[in-house]
């Protein structure tokens, strides 16, 4: 909810076309655009109350897509069921943007080429939560994910998308079918080059590289962009950015929440009015 009062949703036609792609390679239905984007924002409308401002939060929208017809066979279900829920949430960072500590893991792999990594789907999450908290007992906030195949390349962090800053430019693993593509990862690679004027890849990172780089940050719906402040790797620190925000990571955050906030210009016309 912006300070003028108006209701805003951030790009849901996006969101609307990779639901639909993703219930295609599930062999689901696909939701048309009109039905998700008409169902997403009369809940929305209906839980008009509880929407805090932005800078107590937001209010977090999840559509759900299921199986819920009868039998028990290995085959795609005879009725589907789409549901759209909503919940008041805080700003991620309760201090502010800080930095985030990550340790790469060699133990656990989080989708393989050829499967359903590229889906939003609850299969990609749920083998994620046991990596995810022993990291957390460790003290670190995510895990990093390596390719399955090689063990070489970073694929992603946790549920988010990584990003380098190399040589000033702005680099992201290229959508090999095993990454999800994120809305606010395609936002960010538009905003760096249509709107700071900047170079960007989206290819292969190593982690040898990615170690390298002058900054790293991950993006996501919830968290936006994370600057990443150190990586643990085969049991070794490093330090980005001298364990602070990075110069090119809080300008792109600066940009993003400044269109999504209402306080900045939106050239691209992503927010929608509800």
């Amino acid at each position: 909810k912006w300070d003028n009062g108006n209701i805003m949703m951030f790009r849901p036609e996006k969101n609307a076309e990779r639901a639909a792609r993703g219930c295609s390679r599930l062999s689901m239905p696909e939701i048309p655009k009109n039905l998700f984007l008409d169902a997403a924002k009369k809940v929305v409308r209906d839980n008009a109350d509880y929407i805090p401002n932005t800078k107590q939060g937001a209010l977090y929208v999840r559509p759900i897509i299921f199986g819920c017809g009868e039998g028990v066979g290995v085959a795609p279900s005879t009725e589907y069921m789409f549901v759209v829920y909503v919940s008041p949430v805080g700003p991620y960072f309760k201090r502010g943007l800080a930095p985030i500590k990550l340790i790469v893991t060699n133990d656990y792999h989080r989708a393989p080429l050829k499967g359903t990594g590229g889906v939003k789907a609850i299969g990609n999450y749920v083998p994620g939560m046991l990596p995810s908290g022993l990291a957390k007992k460790q003290g670190y906030a995510e895990v990093i994910y390596l390719d399955a195949a090689e063990e070489k390349y970073i694929e992603e962090v946790g549920a988010a998308n990584f990003f380098a800053i190399i040589d000033g430019k702005v680099i992201t693993p290229e959508l090999t079918g095993s990454i999800l593509p994120g809305v606010t990862r395609e936002s960010i690679l538009d905003l760096a080059h249509e709107k700071m004027g900047m170079e960007i890849e989206e290819r292969r990172i190593s982690v040898d590289e990615a170690l390298s780089a002058d900054e790293v940050f991950c993006a996501g719906t919830a968290a936006i962009i994370a600057p990443i402040g150190s990586i643990n790797y085969q049991g070794k620190e490093h330090i980005f950015s001298d364990g602070m925000v990075g110069r090119i990571t809080k300008e792109l955050y600066d940009v993003l929440t400044a269109i999504q906030f209402g306080s900045g210009k939106d050239e691209f016309r992503w927010m929608t009015e509800i």
